[in-house]
């Protein structure tokens, strides 16, 4: 009988590989973990507003595996939001969705969105201009971690996450040294068309699986977005641990673990 298989999809500017810690914890678990490595660099699935060819991206990549029956679908920040979009548009392609700091946006907050979007204010709002601005190239592996190393953001976390983050997220230069993998222009771009359709979609293609939630205590991105919308579509299967919106590079093993505990109860319901 073959493994029950979880399809996790990633933070944006984050490859798959950063969250090696967390693969390795569902494999020993029984988990077949696939993930598609960087979002938005196939020129096929372009980024553009509300990430319908992101969807599309996501979902070829399940068909492609050829599976048995639908898998768990687990996704942070980006790929929580690309995790919804795709099962409301295919129902055969999740058995239930587990969102790593991806609340929903819904309401006011959504018309916002679309507001800040259609303004280009959102560029000036979201973190699109820091990412278009990322340095991206470092004369080594080693300068590039002690780069990332000395800043804030990075100060929480484990120290295996940053190592694979390193590898994940550098690649060779032909000029020399390492640049950036993660293409900083389509990192800004993915920012800036963020979903504003979210709660519309799921209204008129409501999911046929179960969903659940598990946040950051310190999350920036929760506290703007709130759990209002999030407690709705997973009828209260909220979880909140210590970190904040990174809280799975921060933790990797409480986070893969917590995962593994929703997933249970989430696919043990009738």
């Amino acid at each position: 009988m073959s493994p029950p298989t979880l399809v996790f999809s990633h933070a944006n500017g984050f490859p798959a590989g950063t969250y090696r810690v967390l693969f390795e914890r569902w494999r020993a678990a029984g988990w077949r973990v696939e993930a598609v490595e960087k979002f938005g660099h196939d020129p096929r699935w372009p980024v553009s507003s509300n990430w319908p060819r992101l969807r599309e991206e996501l979902a070829h990549f399940i068909d492609a595996l050829k599976l048995d029956g639908p898998p768990v679908l687990v996704g942070h920040s980006l790929g929580g939001f690309l995790s919804l979009l795709t099962a409301s548009h295919r129902s055969d392609l999740a058995r239930a969705i587990v969102l790593l700091d991806s609340p929903l946006i819904a309401g006011w907050r959504a018309q916002s969105l679309r507001l800040a979007k259609a303004t280009r204010l959102i560029h000036r709002l979201s973190p699109a201009r820091v990412a278009e601005r990322r340095r991206q190239h470092w004369p080594s592996e080693e300068a590039c971690r002690a780069h990332y190393a000395a800043k804030s953001v990075f100060a929480n976390w484990d120290a295996r996450v940053l190592d694979h983050y390193v590898a994940a997220g550098t690649e060779p230069d032909p000029q020399g040294g390492v640049r950036l993998a993660f293409d900083r222009s389509t990192e800004s771009r993915i920012y800036d068309t963020l979903p504003h359709h979210l709660g519309e979609v799921l209204r008129r293609r409501p999911l046929q699986c179960p969903v659940g939630f598990i946040g950051g205590n310190h999350s920036r991105e929760l506290r703007a977005v709130g759990l209002e919308a999030t407690r709705r579509l997973t009828h209260g299967r909220i979880r909140i641990l210590q970190g904040g919106h990174l809280f799975p590079m921060e933790r990797p093993e409480q986070a893969a673990d917590e995962v593994l505990d929703l997933i249970a109860e989430l696919t043990s319901r009738p």
